[in-house]
């Protein structure tokens, strides 16, 4: 049987359904997570609908530089391109989009906890298992119910994007919402695959947006649950390693965000003096930080 024609940028060329099916299995062999593999998916049958050869590379380069998209969206459009051409063994010269790095958006707690309250029963638990966490969407979408140990109150987490793998221990309330779910025939807390997870929640989001009258909600995604727990990590320990591991970062890099969205108006300190090595250790024991020195006495202060 001959491939199917179609007609792009006014060139015959095979079928695309078949290549980008193709691609698509290549990426789950490979070991890429799911939103990986759809977001790329996503952009080159956008990149395909308007105009773009998928066979041809400079085609697909004009078509990423015609788009009104952020540069961003663009270099990941690239991106998904250049995996698109790896599974077929082959390379191009990629456009080059610099990017410039902003801070996400971090809400009050007061904000995520009227998510949580007002969203249905599985997104609600969805989303409080992300803000005790901090866990990546895909990762707590993946969660079996071995990973949890209700004895132990803790949940085991299978890492995404080349993290580390952490054990978190779970508060009673979640506990709890997470035991309210549970019935035969799956493995998986979660059974909805992720996308129609995630637009459920905006449709929730969005309602409690208009309820409440804080259109702050609506900047509330998943991933700002992360951004979120991380912030409130760092500016509870000050230890910027520390907030590495929970996130599963092996890098620090990406962690030193964290240290610049730490301003949330409470410059409350208990302030102690050491007279000596041994108060010394103890006050550090106890979780306060060194300041300075001042009159041969050390001074140490931990955050109210």
């Amino acid at each position: 049987m001959e491939p199917a024609i179609t007609k792009i940028a006014g060139e015959t060329i095979p079928d695309t359904k078949s290549a980008l099916f193709q691609f698509l299995w290549w990426q789950k062999k490979e070991g890429y997570s799911e939103g990986t593999i759809v977001t790329r998916l996503k952009l080159l049958r956008i990149l395909i609908k308007r105009g773009g050869n998928i066979e041809s590379s400079d085609s697909m380069k004009t078509v990423i530089c015609e788009q009104k998209w952020c540069n961003k969206r663009k270099m990941n459009a690239a991106d998904a391109y250049t995996a698109f051409l790896r599974m077929k063994g082959q390379t191009w010269n990629p456009p080059r989009y610099q990017t410039i790095r902003t801070f996400p958006f971090i809400p009050t707690e007061a904000e995520i906890d009227s998510l949580i309250s007002g969203c249905g029963k599985k997104t609600s638990t969805f989303l409080l298992l992300l803000k005790e966490t901090a866990m990546r969407s895909g990762e707590a979408h993946g969660l079996k119910w071995t990973d949890i140990d209700f004895e132990g109150k803790t949940v085991r987490i299978t890492p995404e994007k080349g993290s580390n793998p952490r054990i978190f221990r779970l508060s009673e309330k979640l506990l709890a919402m997470l035991q309210a779910l549970k019935s035969g025939g799956t493995n998986m807390i979660f059974c909805k695959d992720l996308r129609t997870q995630r637009k459920l929640f905006q449709k929730q989001r969005a309602t409690l947006s208009r309820k409440l009258g804080n259109p702050r909600l609506s900047q509330i995604h998943f991933h700002t649950f992360r951004h979120w727990k991380a912030t409130m990590e760092y500016h509870k320990t000050k230890d910027i390693l520390y907030v590495m591991k929970f996130l599963g970062h092996r890098s620090i890099t990406n962690t030193l965000m964290y240290t610049q969205l730490v301003d949330l108006g409470d410059d409350s300190y208990t302030c102690k003096v050491a007279l000596d090595v041994k108060e010394a250790s103890q006050l550090i024991e106890a979780g306060y930080d060194y300041v300075t020195e001042m009159e041969g006495k050390k001074l140490f202060r931990k955050r109210k």
